[in-house]
C-alpha cells in the first residue's frame, strides 16, 4: 500500500471515433465490465483518498457507469494537460503524496503496475511515466532516457529522429505525479502546437528544467494494450480472457477446452470445479467447490452450491440459487429459481420465479408459468415432490412436500401434502378412424392434382 496520500485521476473524455459507436468507448466492455471500471477497479486495490473522472460534455452514462467515483466534465477538451488540470481542480484537499493519472481504454492495465508507479514517485521522483517495451514501435512515443537511466524526454514518433525512432520504449499514457509540483507544472504547459492543445506530456521537459527527479516504470506490452478500436477491443477480450483461463487452472479449476471458455470479471470458481466446453459464464456468479458443468451451458447472475452437476446444454439466468449436489440436466432453464439441496432437473424444462424443495424431482417437459402478461407469479414445490412429465403449473400455486403430479397435468391450484394431482382430459379411441382419415386425406390429395 502506498505510504503518503493517494489519488487517482482516470482520463475518460474521449469520444471513440474509430469504435463507429453511439457509446462511449470506455464504456465499451472487457469480460461483461465497462473498460473504465475495469481501470478504476485496478486503482482501487490500492486504497486511493479519492478516484475523480474526468468525462467530456453529454457523457452522462459515463458518469453513471463509474458511480459513486465522482465524474468532472472537461468542457473543452482541449488535451491531456487540460484533462488533468479539470481533475486536479476536484481535488482540493490533496496536496503531498502522489495523483496517478490513469486512461479509460488501458483495460488490462494491473494493480501490481500501479504499485510500481507509486514507489517510483515515493521514492523521490517528481513525474514516473509508465513505458513499454514495443515488438513495433512505429506510432508511439519514445521515452529518452538519460546516461544515469532517468527519464530525459517524451518524444512523439512524427518528431523523432532516425536515431530515436530506433529506440523501443515506448509511452504508455500513465503516470504517477507529485501532488505538490502538480498544479504548478500542469499551470507552466503551453499550447502552441499543431493542434492548439495542451499535452501532459510537456510535463516531463518543465519538471527536468526545475532540476527535478523524472523516471520511467516498466511493464508487458500485452497489458499496456489500449482499445481505439473494435479490433483493439477483440484483441484485448482475447488478452483477458487468455490470463483469466491460466488464473482459474492455477486455483485448481479443470477446463476440458480452456479456449472455449469465457468467463466475467467477477467469476469466481471453487477448487476442484470442472468446466467442459464452450460454457459462457455472465456477471455475478459464484460457483463452490466439487462443481461439474458440462459443455454449452450459459451462467448468469447464479449461485451454485458443492458438488453440483449443471448440462449440457443448460442456461442458469440471474437470481438463480443451486443447492448442493443439485442435478440441473439438458436444455433445461431456470431464472429466478431457487433449488434446495438434492433436487434434480433432468430434461428440458423451464423454472421460474419457484422455489423448489430437498430432493424433489421435475420431469422432462415441465414449466412453470410465472407471467400472466402483466405481473410474475410464484411456484413452490415441496420436499420430495414428483412433478411427472409434459406438466404445466400455473402460478401462483404450491406443490405440497411429497405430492406427485401426474404426467401431462396443467395444475393451477394447490396440492396437498402427499396428494397424487392429475388433470387431464378423458381420452377417446376410436377404432378404424386413423385408416379412414388417411383414406379421406389421400383422395382429397388426389382430386387437387386432376
Amino acid at each position: 500500500m502506498p505510504k503518503e496520500p493517494l489519488a487517482v485521476i482516470l482520463l475518460a473524455a474521449g469520444k471513440g471515433t474509430r469504435m463507429n459507436s453511439a457509446v462511449p468507448k470506455v464504456l465499451h466492455a472487457i469480460a461483461g465490465q465497462p473498460m473504465a471500471v475495469h481501470v478504476l477497479a485496478a486503482a482501487s486495490r490500492l486504497e486511493p483518498q479519492s478516484a475523480i473522472v474526468v468525462v467530456g460534455p453529454d457523457m452522462d452514462a459515463v458518469a453513471n457507469a463509474v458511480a459513486p467515483h465522482p465524474a468532472i466534465v472537461q468542457e473543452n477538451q482541449s488535451g491531456t494537460g487540460d484533462a488533468v488540470k479539470v481533475g486536479i481542480s476536484a481535488l482540493t484537499e490533496m496536496r503531498d503524496g502522489t495523483v496517478l493519472v490513469l486512461f479509460g481504454a488501458d483495460p488490462l492495465i494491473r494493480t501490481e503496475t500501479l504499485a510500481e508507479m507509486v514507489d517510483a514517485r515515493e521514492a523521490g521522483a517528481a513525474v514516473v511515466v509508465l513505458g513499454f517495451r514495443a515488438a513495433d514501435p512505429s506510432g508511439y512515443g519514445r521515452l529518452i532516457l538519460d546516461a544515469t537511466g532517468a527519464l530525459q524526454s517524451i518524444v512523439e514518433d512524427k518528431d523523432a529522429t532516425p536515431v530515436q525512432r530506433e529506440i523501443d520504449l515506448c509511452n504508455a499514457g500513465a503516470m504517477a505525479l507529485d501532488a505538490s509540483l502538480l498544479r504548478d507544472l500542469l499551470e507552466r504547459i503551453r499550447n502552441d502546437n499543431a493542434k492548439g492543445e495542451f499535452y501532459l506530456t510537456d510535463i516531463v521537459g518543465l519538471a527536468r528544467a526545475d532540476g527535478l527527479a523524472c523516471s520511467v516504470t516498466e511493464a508487458d506490452e500485452a497489458q499496456l494494450m489500449g482499445v481505439d478500436s473494435r479490433a483493439d477491443l477483440a484483441r484485448a477480450e482475447a488478452f483477458w480472457q487468455a490470463r483469466r483461463r491460466e488464473e482459474a487452472m492455477a486455483s485448481g479449476v479443470t477446463l476440458l477446452d480452456p479456449e472455449s471458455v469465457y468467463f466475467a470479471y467477477d467469476t469466481v470458481l471453487g477448487r476442484d470445479v470442472v468446466v467442459g466446453p464452450n460454457v459462457v459464464f455472465g456477471p455475478g456468479v459464484e460457483v463452490a467447490e466439487g462443481v461439474e458443468i458440462k459443455a454449452f451451458s450459459h451462467i448468469e447472475g447464479a449461485r451454485i452450491g458443492a458438488g453440483a452437476t449443471i448440462g449440457p446444454f443448460a442456461r442458469l439466468r440471474p437470481g438463480t440459487d443451486i443447492g448442493e449436489y443439485v442435478h440441473i440436466g439438458n436444455f433445461v432453464e431456470l431464472k429466478n429459481t431457487t433449488m434446495s439441496p438434492g433436487a434434480k432437473a433432468n430434461h428440458l424444462a423451464y423454472l421460474g420465479d419457484s422455489e423448489v424443495g430437498e430432493k424433489a424431482n421435475i420431469g422432462a417437459g415441465t414449466i412453470t408459468c410465472n407471467y400472466d402478461g402483466f405481473e410474475k407469479h410464484h411456484t413452490v414445490i415441496g420436499e420430495g415432490a414428483f412433478i411427472g412429465s409434459n406438466s404445466a403449473l400455473v402460478a401462483p400455486v404450491r406443490i405440497g412436500d411429497g405430492a406427485i403430479v401426474g404426467a401431462g397435468s396443467t395444475v393451477s391450484r394447490d396440492v396437498p401434502l402427499d396428494a397424487l394431482s392429475v388433470e387431464r382430459s378423458k381420452q377417446i379411441n376410436l377404432a378404424g378412424r386413423a385408416k379412414t382419415f388417411r383414406e379421406e386425406r389421400a383422395a382429397a390429395k388426389a382430386r387437387k392434382k386432376e
